[in-house]
């Protein structure tokens, strides 16, 4: 049975005293890290990477000024570990290919040993499509990420022949939307109303509520809905994965919930739901972390030698594909982590990327 190594740790925990703990597993290894800013965990999940000498540490982003201002950062402290910035804005495909076919072009970086996906966006206010036709969450903090994952998976495969089993890594980084949604399977794209959905695809009206949306069964597009999507299928994405990379290579895959963090994720909102979620703070609903304290889950999945695949617990189905405050989260619904749900998501993600992986 999966389990981690320091029960101990807590929503409190942060991200440098992981890494310190695993230095070992860090040192000389290649870490790819997406969505990278100053402003958001992917930095401090750099910074704790940083800490503990991998030879390449790999920030990606759209905006290359903020990857720069990251690595200037990070040299700054950690001077003697190989920094490279990769651009690549997920929501596009062909940026997506642009940024792998030059990541699988470095000679000298031959493999990768961890991969973070950890870009997203969040609440846009209307419902918007991507240039490839996708609604934008969902091609961004999804479908960007099955696609540049599986085309950079070669030199993945080179560090799994070379490490341990299950050392090698692919950390999709997701929120609290597993325990509280499921996947919309026949309207990705949010063009109909929630009440001629099947009723396992309609948002649960009590979660929106909380956020001070009460009509739910009219609406079509609703941005936090989106964004749940989004996020179950983080989670998802590892369990197709592991069916296919674990027991084969060696490479473990797996969802967390980082916690509630004040970052640039909302930038997209508008004023009313920054409000909203300015009162739910206020009323004590929920509390923020640290950045640090945000990044430390996503180093607990990535590093910690004890966890695993292909395990159950009280019958519960992939039992350790989710954590969330550094530890294993029993609280996902039971569609957020169904093998059966996974095998959707793969050919739906196929599909949506004109372009099939079996690995």
């Amino acid at each position: 049975m999966p389990a981690t190594t320091h029960r101990e740790y807590n929503a409190n925990t942060e991200a440098k005293e992981v890494a310190k703990e695993f230095a070992h597993i860090i040192s000389g290894k290649t870490v790819v890290i997406t969505g990278v800013n100053r402003r958001g965990i992917g930095f401090a999940t750099a910074e704790a990477f940083a800490s503990q000498a991998p030879a390449h540490l790999i920030v990606t982003g759209r905006t290359m000024s903020k990857l720069q201002e990251s690595i200037d950062a990070l040299r700054a402290q950690f001077p003697d570990v190989d920094y490279r910035t990769l651009h690549i804005d997920l929501s596009n495909q062909h940026s997506v290919r642009t940024a792998a076919a030059e990541l699988l072009s470095w000679a000298d970086i031959p493999t990768i040993d961890i991969l973070v996906n950890n870009a997203g966006v969040s609440l846009f206010p209307e419902r918007t499509l991507s240039v490839d036709g996708i609604e934008v969450t969902f091609a961004t903090n999804h479908v960007g990420h099955f696609l540049f994952t599986n085309l950079i998976m070669p030199k993945i495969i080179e560090a799994a022949q070379r490490n341990p089993k299950g050392r090698t890594r692919i950390i999709n980084v997701s929120s609290g939307s597993p325990m509280v949604a499921r996947m919309r399977w026949s309207d990705i794209n949010f063009e109909q109303k929630s009440k001629d959905l099947p009723e396992a695809e309609r948002p649960l009206p009590a979660i929106h509520k909380a956020w001070g949306v009460d009509n739910t069964e009219d609406m079509s597009y609703i941005p936090l809905e989106a964004y749940n999507v989004s996020k179950v299928a983080n989670v998802l994405f590892g369990i197709g994965i592991n069916k296919r990379l674990y027991d084969k290579y060696g490479i473990l895959s797996l969802g967390l919930h980082p916690g509630v963090i004040e970052t640039e994720l909302g930038r997209n909102s508008t004023p009313e739901v920054a409000a909203w979620l300015k009162g739910m703070k206020d009323r004590g609903h929920y509390t923020v972390k640290s950045f640090g304290a945000g990044a430390s889950t996503s180093l607990v999945a990535a590093l910690d030698p004890e966890l695993g695949v292909g395990e159950t617990r009280n019958s519960k189905e992939n039992y350790g594909a989710f954590l969330a405050d550094c530890q294993i989260n029993e609280q996902a619904q039971p569609l957020a982590v169904s093998s059966l749900e996974a095998e959707k998501l793969w050919k739906l993600s196929q599909r949506l990327v004109k372009q099939n992986f079996e690995w």
